[in-house]
Parts: C-alpha cells; structure tokens; sequence
C-alpha cells in the first residue's frame, strides 16, 4: 500500500502565508487603509465624511494621473526598470495640449494624438539610448526628467497657459472642458473612467498577450529570454514607449482638469507611481507583478492621503507615513526573494 504523502513542515506552510500576504500586500493594505479611514474620519451629523460620496470621488479623482502613469510603470519595474522622467513628461504634454489648442488652431483629435506621439517618441527614445549604449535606465530617465522639464519651461515662459472654451481663435474645443466633470449624477470623475479605461487594457496586455509574457520573460531572466527567441532590445524598448504614452494621456487628463498646462506640475508623480508599483507588489528585481495590485496600491496612497488630510495631519507627517509604506513594501519583497532563493 501506498503511504500517505507527508505533510508540509509548519515553516513552509507559515512561508505560504506569508508570500501570499506579500504578493496581495496592497490589497489587504487598501483595506486595512478604508478600515481605519472610517474609524478615524471626523464625523458631521453623524456621516462618516470620509465615506461621503463627494469624498470617495475626491479620492479616486486624486490619484487618476498617478494612477495612469503607476499602470505604465509597471511595464518598466517588471523588466528590472526604472522611468524617473514620467512627472516632467506629464508637465511638457500638459503644457503642449494648453498650447497647442490655444495658440496652434488645431482641433482636439491632431492636438491629443500629436502629444500622445510626443509622450511615446520621448519614453521611446529613452529606452532606445539605455538599451543601445548600455546604460543604467536611472541615468538616463533622470536625464529625460531634466530634459522634459526644460522643454515645459521654454515652451511655456515659464507662465501658465490657460485654456478658455469656445469657438474662435485662441479658444479650446468646449468638450475639451469634459475630463474636468463628473459622470453619474456628478459621482464618478472622467478622469476616473480614464485611468480605468488605460488600467484594463494594460491588464488584459500585460496577462493575455504574447508582449505581456515578453515582459516577464525578460524581467525573470534577460538572457535565457534572448536564447529563448524574446526580441529584448524590442521589448525594453516598448515598455518605456509605454510609460511615454501613459504619461502623455496623464498630461492631457491635466491639462482637462485644471484648465491649464505649466511646467511645475507633475514634481514628485514618478515617486508616487513607483510607489503604487512597489506596493502593488510589482518585484523591483523584474519578473513578476500585477496591475491589479498597482491599481489598489494607487487608491490606497490616496485614501491614506486623504484620511490623514481630513484629520489635519501636517503634510510632512504625510510623507513620512508614505516612505514608510514603500520601504515596508520592498523589505517585505526583499525577504520572499530571499528565502525563495535559500529554498532553492
């Protein structure tokens, strides 16, 4: 008779545990996150204003750019990468969509796809520089941030451009002005259904495509890929092509919101997006991630962000609670990569 196969070890079992904690680690932290958000939200008439309609869109219409750019940043982290650029890129797209409508006469079709061509050519570009002369995607997407920026500035004076709505010269299209409303008896932002709209396409490209399994491929183990037949160079070069398109519909979501492009905004959103990555639980060692989980790591930071700001806790404290999330996130990784490895 056959014996009975033997039972796991209880350290393997409580290893189990713990990497499936880590890997749904921001999802279980967007619900501890709304948990504690409705134990400490000030209270008005006896509503809990933290779970206030008015207050949940606030939320969601918060973190749609950074949320946009998080779902192409988790292209570039699976494959071991690093995009600092996407910020300043948000800032020169938002200020050639102001400019471009205000000043070039061109209807809104040639105005966003001319800055959804410059936002992909410019990720495009530097992914074609660190894959072609070797060098670090740190230094180069650092480099692109000044660049970016620097644009912004010269093209704009340094000075808002502001977007008026009409017919005529210097007008913008009026249904320009719709990514600035909300939908649904005024609930749900347009901004929203856009990071939506861009979150569920990266996600069925990204889990069931043939690109989505490059991605992984080369992330896991960029050699055995290349033997394997992958196009590497191709295929790091597309995922910041990806951050590029993702930051230029970022831009143009601004530019809708605010009724403006300047090239101050957008400083700290590739730290907020790399964020939202890492604690969506997205490997900065490359090969696995989820954009389901950049996804709940983008709408815990803003519902942390906001509990805290509903309770009047100094900005600085905010950043603080931020850092520590992020560093817990990748300490968290470090140690399922490690006893993986001694597993092994």
């Amino acid at each position: 008779m056959r014996a009975a196969p033997a039972a796991p070890p209880a350290t393997a079992r409580r290893f189990d545990a713990f990497a499936i904690a880590v890997r749904f680690q921001s999802v279980i932290g967007l619900i501890l996150v709304t948990l504690g958000g409705i134990v400490f939200s000030p209270r008005r008439h006896g509503h809990i204003l933290f779970l206030a309609p008015d207050n949940m869109a606030n939320i969601v219409r918060a973190v749609s750019e950074t949320g946009i750019i998080a779902v192409g940043m988790t292209f570039v982290i699976i494959t071991a990468g690093i995009d600092l650029s996407v910020g300043a890129l948000l800032s020169l797209c938002s200020v050639l969509t102001a400019t471009i409508m205000t000043s070039g006469g061109y209807g809104l079709a040639p105005t966003i796809l001319f800055v959804l061509a410059c936002g992909t050519a410019f990720g495009g570009a530097q992914g074609l520089i660190s894959n072609r002369f070797r060098l670090e995607p740190f230094i180069v997407t650092l480099a692109g941030l000044q660049v970016a920026r620097g644009l912004a500035l010269v093209i704009s004076g340094n000075q808002y451009i502001n977007i008026s709505y009409g017919q005529g010269p210097g007008l913008a299209p009026p249904v320009f002005a719709i990514l600035g409303d909300r939908l649904f008896d005024n609930t749900v932002p347009v901004a929203t259904l856009v990071f939506v709209v861009v979150a569920a396409i990266a996600t069925f490209t990204l889990n069931f495509t043939r690109f989505g399994r490059y991605v992984f491929a080369v992330g896991g183990n960029e050699r055995a890929a290349r033997l394997s037949g992958v196009p590497v160079s191709l295929v790091k070069v597309s995922v910041y092509a990806i951050t590029g398109l993702v930051s230029g519909i970022a831009g143009v979501v601004h530019a809708g919101q605010f009724n403006f492009g300047s090239a101050n905004d957008g400083t700290g959103y590739e730290l907020t997006a790399i964020a939202s990555v890492v604690i969506g639980g997205t490997s900065l060692f490359g090969g696995s991630g989820s954009m389901i989980g950049t996804v709940a790591g983008a709408v815990m930071l803003g519902a942390l962000a906001n509990i805290l700001q509903l309770n009047n806790v100094n900005a600085a404290l905010q950043l603080l609670a931020t850092g520590a999330i992020i560093v817990l996130a990748a300490v968290l990784q470090s140690l399922v990569r490690r006893r993986e490895g001694l597993g092994r």
